[in-house]
């Protein structure tokens, strides 16, 4: 693993107006490596992630990849540079096929101008075979991309940002949805894209998805950074407490006589 993080941010500030909806935001991912972002709602997540995939500009701040500073204009600024983000509703059209999805308007074409038309038998042989890499075999790539369940559409999602060149993927909270089962096939995948040398940033609000594959944890709390631990140096407990803010909940329980 390269000492040298593939992005970072250094004391991002981003404003709207008069509220502060990041407040000296710093944290970094490695080549190889999962960061869990972790906070609750109304932490900066969202915020962050926008910031991070080129949709918000920072108001203050550095934000630099592969140690050179970046001023991204828009996502496609982002996307460029190797930063893919997944976001919880996946961008997929459920009516259409599995193979129109995983390329959503980036088909390969074969022939030359002005007689090129799309390769679908090259688009399906891609889709099925980069979904077999995560063990999720499609039979038939023409089905509906809504008949897969929805752990097999977060890796439709994640495999689609991996083979058009991703090597930082923002994963938006892709287990808050679903089952055990389902879970799982979304881990492993991780575990997989992670394997391979690319950095994940997974943002949950769910400790216990983040403990499974995470390797570093950033917490969140109304816009600051409350720290980044190595899973080595912090227990789960410790986690959650600092994310659901454990020393308010004990303060209140407290007042209230021990009732919280």
């Amino acid at each position: 693993m390269s000492d040298a993080p593939l992005i970072e941010v250094r004391d991002i500030v981003k404003t709207f107006g008069s509220v502060i909806a990041l407040n000296g935001v710093s944290m970094s991912v490695r080549s190889g490596e999962v960061l869990c972002l972790l906070g609750d709602n109304g932490a900066g997540k969202s915020t962050l992630i926008k910031t991070l995939s080129g949709v918000y500009r920072p108001t203050s701040g550095e934000f630099l990849v592969d140690g050179k500073p970046v001023a991204f204009r828009s996502p496609r600024d982002a996307l460029d540079a190797g930063i893919a983000t997944v976001y919880q509703d996946l961008a997929m059209i459920p009516l259409m096929s599995v193979t129109r999805n995983f390329f959503m308007g980036r088909e390969p074409v074969r022939g030359i101008w002005p007689f090129r038309r799309l390769d679908f038998a090259r688009a399906q042989d891609v889709t099925r075979e980069e979904m077999m890499r995560i063990g999720i075999d499609v039979r038939d790539p023409h089905q509906a991309v809504g008949t897969l369940s929805g752990g097999e559409r977060q890796c439709v999602a994640i495999a689609r940002a991996v083979y058009f060149g991703a090597q930082v993927l923002i994963l938006d909270e892709p287990t808050s949805a679903l089952g055990v089962a389902q879970t799982s096939v979304v881990l492993k995948y991780i575990h997989i894209v992670r394997s391979r040398g690319l950095g994940v940033i997974f943002i949950t609000h769910n400790v216990r998805h983040a403990h499974v594959v995470g390797d570093r944890f950033t917490v969140l709390n109304r816009g600051r950074t409350l720290g980044t631990y190595d899973k080595s140096e912090i227990a789960i407990e410790e986690l959650q407490n600092l994310m659901a803010g454990g020393k308010e909940l004990a303060e209140l329980s407290g007042a209230l006589g021990g009732t919280v």
